[in-house]
């Protein structure tokens, strides 16, 4: 399947800077990366995500600098691979987060880096002290671009952001913005952030050092490509069924969670799951609880969990359990 070439010929510009800061070719570097002098000189240009992946792991190593000349030092080879080592042992992401934070901000005074929680939102905030005008906004885009991949990698989770701002004008590229991140963006804003729901820093790190070690040959694209997986909306969805079982159909639930019913299916798909087996999923337990727990009707029990006839819910309770409902309940079959 052929990638479709809508990154900017512009980042790849401004990521040549710091091979001109150093004073370092980058001949062999593009050519390796197959990026044309032709194409880096043409307006409006675009590459894949692929090549601008690429150069970048290229010029990292070449130069130095996993910071690509941003800041007032260096960031040696394999500074951003000690950050997330040092976060891998966190419980849960919020604590990895801070500490990833925490970190970066020990190895740059250049920009300063803080993770805010308010009202169930978290905000990771980005104070600039001094960046280079020309190269600020690569610098940025990638900083919160790397900060919400390792974000995502390390509960494997796509984490959808609430808002990404950036702290100047509309680029003429400005359109490739909703494809880097999955989320409203804007321009203008006093300084650079992006946000997302709260509850996300709850999810536990599900990755270890095997894991970081695995992941090293293709680091770079979790900076440069979206992060698919999302563990919290099955959670989301099963919570909203538990709220009102059987009525909530796929619209009801997309409205309810800011999405289409065609982006809800399709990312329960890529995780794995269905609305139709998360509804089944919920009524199974809660019907299970009823029968254990209470001593209503069996009528009533399947009209709570969303069924219109007890005929229909003893079909259904027997393919999930293989006994009647009136035979569970007998039996006193643990909920």
């Amino acid at each position: 399947m052929k990638i479709a070439a809508v990154t900017p010929i512009a980042f790849v510009r401004m990521l040549l800077m710091a091979y001109a800061k150093y004073g370092v070719d980058p001949a062999g570097a593009l050519a390796r990366a197959q990026i044309t002098p032709a194409q880096v000189g043409k307006a409006g240009g675009t590459v894949t995500s692929w090549q601008l992946q690429a150069l970048a792991g290229e010029a990292m190593r070449e130069l130095d600098d996993e910071a690509l000349g941003w800041f007032s030092r260096r960031l040696p080879w394999g500074s951003y691979v000690m950050l997330l080592r040092a976060s891998l042992t966190s419980p849960n992401l919020g604590v990895a987060l801070k500490r990833w934070l925490r970190h970066h901000n020990l190895l740059t005074d250049d920009i300063t880096l803080q993770l805010l929680v308010a009202a169930d939102v978290a905000t990771v905030s980005l104070t600039e002290r001094r960046l280079d005008a020309a190269m600020r906004e690569f610098c940025l885009v990638t900083l919160l671009r790397n900060i919400h991949g390792i974000s995502c990698w390390l509960v494997d989770s796509a984490i959808p952001l609430e808002g990404v701002a950036f702290p100047f004008d509309a680029p003429p590229h400005a359109g490739v913005y909703p494809v880097l991140f999955p989320g409203p963006v804007h321009f203008g804003a006093r300084h650079a952030a992006l946000s997302f729901d709260g509850q996300y820093l709850k999810l536990p790190v599900r990755r270890d050092d095997r894991a970081l070690r695995a992941l090293l040959p293709q680091a770079l694209s979790l900076v440069v490509r979206p992060y698919r997986r999302d563990r919290l909306l099955v959670q989301r969805v099963r919570m909203l069924l538990k709220e009102q079982p059987g009525a909530a159909t796929a619209e009801a639930l997309a409205h309810a969670l800011a999405m289409s019913p065609r982006t809800l299916h399709r990312q329960l798909q890529d995780e794995g799951a269905s609305l139709q087996s998360l509804k089944d999923e919920v009524r199974h337990e809660q019907a299970m609880h009823l029968l254990r727990r209470t001593a209503r009707p069996i009528k009533q029990v399947a009209q709570a969990v969303g069924f219109r006839s007890e005929k229909s819910f003893a079909r259904a309770f027997r393919e999930w359990t293989g006994e009647t409902p009136a035979g569970y309940r007998r039996k006193g079959l643990p909920g």
